[in-house]
């Protein structure tokens, strides 16, 4: 029996998810399928610069997990580019981050769900004072602004 697979972290959805050349009609046009994990895995590497090590552990995956992953998407994007065909960016076996607010009057540090947007009040003193914790600050707002 096969053991399960972890699901990733994933701390941004794309905002774009197809990629297509120009000049090819879509009649002609070969898709190459990217896995959201995979995505993550080449902006925290490339984009981030990130050690495969600190990268793994943000994903909450091993290093030899990370660098399969990594290599995976690199192969994807560089078939794509070379041979002309699409990339369609969707699908993996991920779970996005949750995200980390910090009170700035009383110190407490909670963490909220993605997607359940901002809250209004710290949940132990109900100060409005709060703000994303340090260490967790920008992640979820790149992708919903398109840039990876």
């Amino acid at each position: 029996m096969v053991r399960p697979r972890k699901s990733r972290r994933v701390w941004f959805e794309p905002g774009i998810t197809y990629f297509k050349p120009r000049g090819v009609p879509l009649a002609d046009l070969e898709e190459v399928s990217l896995a959201v994990d995979e995505l993550e895995a080449i902006r925290l590497n490339d984009v981030e610069k990130l050690e495969q090590k600190e990268a793994a552990e943000k994903m909450n995956i091993s290093q030899p997990t990370f660098h399969r992953l990594l290599e995976s998407a690199k192969k994807k994007i560089a078939d794509a580019l070379v041979n002309g065909k699409a990339i369609k960016i969707h699908g993996g076996n991920y779970e996005m981050a949750a995200r980390r607010f910090e009170c700035y009057d009383c110190g407490i540090e909670w963490e909220e769900p993605y997607g359940t947007g901002r809250p209004g009040k710290c949940p132990k003193c109900s100060s409005t004072n709060i703000h994303r914790a340090l260490g967790d600050r920008g992640y979820a707002r790149r992708g919903r602004r398109g840039r990876i």
